[in-house]
């Protein structure tokens, strides 16, 4: 495949800025992720017969649209401030100041929508579909907080975002996403206006921002620049017949009666399945990294509600245990994680936070072999028409991504490739898609 080629970098503003508040202090749901990467979504349009006018027409549109959206959202057209202290610490905040989104329009001149969707893994090149790339979180200070990159195909279109993931989590960026395109598509307002406002957090902390050590950032300074080791991505398509059945099978063998979810039940198959190809030692523990959600969890929370509003539930276990005590046993301590994150305790990694911050990136989230997933089938990025055309595909990131599309769930995963043997075992249930996947 050929490299990619730009074409031209820009600014975006919002055209007409809402009354909003001119900064906003981060929380620690903000704050744990200061030192992780940006978020990163994308998808692909293919468009046969795409020439020269119509991609002219669709650069236009989705810059013009992105400044109407950014009207609505502008802490994502900001930048992230931090205060130093005199007692060695900083605080940050967004500004909400309108410096504007970085956009990129970009074209790779010999490569087809096929020559992205056929291959068994994700081909290298879409990596520089993604701006901002390899950013980290607390670099907002001197980058965008989001980003936006149109690239063309032969027969197609990638478009991709990447978003400040202190700033936003899954579910504020599918709402900011799904409130693109409607305005995209014609809409002059939002039925369902994001919320900035942090009223029981500000009381929580008196309304102060939190400040953190200046040694827990600068850590990142010390630590080795070798490149990361080379990893394929892949991905895997699961029909609704075969989750049901994995969803059945795991209720049964645990105990109980529909409990355990149609997700845990295929993240714990997938879980055993890399664990036993990889050939762990049987004392060796693994865990599985989830995101819990604490908007369904805490009342003074709207679905509407701004920032991050997550934290990172681990499942531990010997591979012995995972292996031998079958999908039942697995899945259901998954469900005792993720069900232990009632409100109690999400108001006290609240209020313990300040006192013992604890930045998270993927190396630090668990000290064993893990595996760590991201999104959620409910954001449906599938959902409502762009009048771009049929969308092949969505990519993005992380190492574990789930998406619903159709009634099926896809898995996109990211591994080293060397570590596998071949998935003999699952192969029938395991079918490379075109569509990739919280």
């Amino acid at each position: 495949m050929t490299g990619i080629r730009l074409i031209s970098t820009g600014i975006v503003q919002a055209a007409n800025p809402k009354n909003q508040a001119p900064h906003i202090n981060l929380t620690p749901w903000d704050l744990q992720f200061l030192l992780a990467d940006y978020i990163q979504r994308g998808l692909l349009f293919h468009i046969p017969g795409l020439n020269q006018e119509y991609e002219t027409l669709v650069v236009h549109g989705v810059k013009s649209s992105l400044s109407k959206a950014l009207d609505h959202f502008l802490p994502l057209a900001g930048r992230l401030a931090a205060i130093k202290h005199d007692d060695g610490t900083t605080s940050f905040s967004v500004e909400c100041n309108n410096a504007g989104a970085f956009f990129v329009h970009a074209a790779v001149d010999e490569v087809t929508t096929r020559d992205i969707i056929e291959p068994v893994y994700v081909p290298s090149i879409v990596d520089s579909f993604f701006p901002l790339h390899g950013v980290r979180n607390y670099e907002g200070t001197v980058k965008p907080l989001l980003a936006v990159q149109v690239t063309i195909l032969v027969d197609g279109v990638f478009i991709s975002v990447s978003v400040n993931h202190s700033v936003v989590d899954g579910a504020s960026f599918f709402h900011f996403f799904s409130s693109w395109l409607k305005i995209a598509t014609g809409s002059s307002s939002l039925s369902n206006p994001p919320i900035f406002q942090r009223c029981f957090l500000d009381a929580m902390y008196d309304s102060q921002p939190i400040r953190i050590p200046d040694s827990y950032i600068k850590q990142t300074e010390n630590e080795p620049t070798n490149a990361q080791p080379a990893v394929k991505v892949r991905v895997f398509h699961f029909t609704k017949e075969v989750v049901s059945k994995l969803k059945e099978k795991a209720n049964a063998e645990a105990g109980i009666k529909n409990r355990i979810s149609s997700l845990q039940a295929l993240l714990s198959h997938f879980w055993r399945s890399v664990v036993r190809n990889k050939k762990i030692d049987p004392n060796e523990e693994t865990s599985y990294c989830l995101l819990v959600g604490a908007r369904q969890r805490l009342p003074e929370l709207s679905e509407a509600y701004f920032g991050n509003a997550l934290q990172i539930g681990t499942i531990t276990m010997k591979a012995k245990e995972l292996l031998d005590n079958g999908l039942g046993h697995a899945a259901w301590q998954m469900n005792k994680v993720v069900t232990s994150y009632n409100e109690e305790k999400l108001r006290n990694f609240l209020e313990c936070w300040k006192e013992c911050p604890e930045l998270k990136r993927m190396s630090n989230m668990a000290t064993n072999i893990a595996i760590v997933t991201s999104d959620s089938p409910r954001f449906n990025i599938y959902r409502g028409d762009t009048e771009l055309g049929r969308r092949t595909s969505s990519m993005g990131e992380l190492r574990c991504i789930v998406e619903r599309k159709k009634g099926v769930l896809t898995l996109k995963f990211a591994f080293r490739l060397r570590h596998f043997k071949p998935w003999k075992m699952i192969k029938s249930l395991w079918i490379p898609s075109t569509s990739n996947l919280s």
